[in-house]
């Protein structure tokens, strides 16, 4: 074994102090020194202190005589083992042992002893990752840490100059706080910032750590202890322990400990955070893809209501739009649609319809057109969905409203006439993106005051439900629906129906559902006509 002589002795502290579990070996390969934690770590794989496998790669690499480079092994209780070897003058080679979550060899072996306890690592992984929202888990790291690992603890987000920080006392509730600092001014924590490995904790002077770092009402350092928060591939910020005056130094065992807590806090920040930038995404493009809100325009009454095909969906293939005309007096064109398929994919299809529907507004008087250019725009896209709309050329006339009807392989709408008789339009048209050409039969449609054309799509006739929960709701129960609601504003209507659908369906599966009405309003409550959205009288 090693010398007793004071260079030895020093030698062999500074490597059972080292971050990661050592071995160094002779020239022959004997063993002259090896760490406590490299003594845990290779007990289950060699007897005598040294594993064939790394005894076979000290032997090669001296006979080699190249560059020394890592060895990797599979261990059978710390997983993949990397040993790094740094010859020295004298003929020998430490070899450093690096395991993916930062020596877990180190770590005794027995639970139910205090801070080193693999049962408390367990259970503290478990509340990190009981939460999805990036705040309440760095309060969760923090309070934890400071209850489990030191007297405090200070989480520090990465950033700029400002530095956001969530500070707990042991037994504390966390508090956020902004500070503009520079974290150098901590020894390690600049680096920890940036994922580097930490330093050992006795390198840092506690009477050198700053006031910001130091929670509210905690009195003077005795030690520091800094490590990163691991992210998935980038850093997720850094902890910092505080140990009261009089506490004692961080033991090597409770510095392995705090940085395999470390790693799981950082890949829960990490998940966390990469969670809420997809929600915030998802947020972002879900508002483009929700129908819009109806209301009074151009002293027409518009109304619409959605339902996906799964309930906690908040779209689908259904769509609807109402686009304003371009000056007083022109038409304003409504459309409802239904793209094949349900979920996110009919929903982004159902995005890229509606853009290129808003781009064809120039030609909107046209409906053959109109739809004939989609019709080729589909054909020619990677999709292979289609769609089947109606297309609907809005005016008021006096006190009457005009509408110019094309279906295009969609249900044609339904008229509620003032009376409560219900008619169907007589427009029929080929679906779009399946023939080479989309060909529709134009229908013209007057709405008296209190009259009604409705749209729909044909998850609203095909619900299936009832007393067998198999009968589809059919076209025969809208018109009764319908009859009912004579003299009602659009979104009455709109309510009813969607109403009596869900009351068909009670819990039963259902396509995705659309429904649009546009009425003229009733004597005495038509809006002032003035071209823009929402002005009235």
């Amino acid at each position: 074994m090693a010398s007793s002589s004071p260079a030895a002795t020093t030698d062999r502290e500074f490597l059972n102090a080292a971050p990661y579990p050592v071995v160094v070996l002779g020239p022959d390969g004997a063993l002259l020194h090896s760490s406590p934690s490299a003594r845990r770590l290779l007990a289950a794989s060699a007897a005598d202190g040294v594993p064939p496998w790394l005894l076979r790669a000290h032997l090669d690499l001296a006979a080699d005589g190249a560059r020394p480079g890592p060895v990797r092994h599979a261990h059978p209780v710390a997983g993949p083992v990397e040993a790094h070897p740094t010859p020295r003058p004298d003929g020998s080679t430490v070899w450093w042992l690096v395991t993916p979550e930062g020596c877990a060899g180190l770590l005794p072996r027995t639970a139910g002893d205090g801070a080193c306890d693999w049962e408390l690592l367990t259970r503290l992984s478990g509340l990190l990752l009981s939460s999805l929202n990036v705040d309440r888990i760095l309060e969760t790291v923090a309070r934890q840490a400071a209850l489990h690992l030191a007297d405090a603890a200070v989480v520090v987000a990465p950033g700029g100059r400002t530095l956001r920080l969530v500070t707990c006392l042991r037994d504390g509730d966390p508090a956020h706080v902004q500070v503009r600092a520079d974290p150098a001014e901590v020894p390690g924590l600049a680096e920890a910032l940036q994922g580097f490995p930490p330093v050992p904790s006795r390198w840092i002077d506690p009477d050198a750590a700053p006031q910001w770092l130091r929670p509210a009402g905690f009195g003077r350092v005795g030690s520091v202890l800094v490590t990163p928060l691991p992210g998935h591939g980038v850093p997720a910020g850094a902890l910092v322990l505080l140990r009261a005056a009089g506490g004692g130094p961080f033991a090597t065992e409770e510095e392995v400990f705090a940085r395999l807590f470390a790693t799981r806090a950082g890949a829960a920040v990490s998940a966390a955070v990469m969670y809420s930038e997809q929600a915030a995404v998802t947020d972002l493009l879900m508002r483009e893809l929700l129908p819009p809100r109806l209301e009074h325009l151009d002293g027409v009454d518009y109304a619409g209501g959605y339902r996906a095909s799964v309930d906690r969906d908040r779209i689908g293939g259904d769509f609807y739009d109402v686009h304003p005309a371009d000056q007083p007096g022109g038409e304003t064109l409504a459309l409802l649609g239904d793209v094949s398929g349900k979920g996110l994919e009919a929903a982004v299809m159902t995005g890229k319809v509606r853009n290129t529907l808003h781009a064809l507004l120039p030609l909107a008087d046209d409906h053959g057109r109109v739809l004939n250019l989609l019709n080729r725009a589909l054909l020619t896209s990677r999709h292979t969905r289609f769609v089947s709309l109606v297309l609907a050329s809005v005016r008021r006339e006096d006190d009457r409203v005009r509408v110019r009807l094309s279906a295009a392989g969609h249900p044609a709408p339904m008229v509620l006439r003032a009376d409560g008789r219900v008619t169907d339009s007589t427009t029929l048209g080929s679906i779009v993106g399946v023939l080479p050409e989309a060909t529709t039969c134009t229908d013209t449609v007057l709405l008296d005051p209190g009259e009604a054309c409705v749209l729909y799509s044909d998850g609203i006739t095909e619900a299936k439900g009832g007393p067998t929960g198999r009968e589809q709701f059919g076209e025969h129960r809208l018109r009764q629906a319908l009859a009912q609601c004579a003299g009602l504003p659009a979104e009455a209507i709109v309510e009813r129906i969607q109403m009596l659908t869900a009351q068909w369906l009670r819990d039963g599966r259902h396509d995705d559902m659309a429904v649009m009405v546009i009425a003229a309003p009733p004597h005495g409550h038509l809006p002032v006509v003035t071209g823009r959205r929402g002005d009235t009288a």
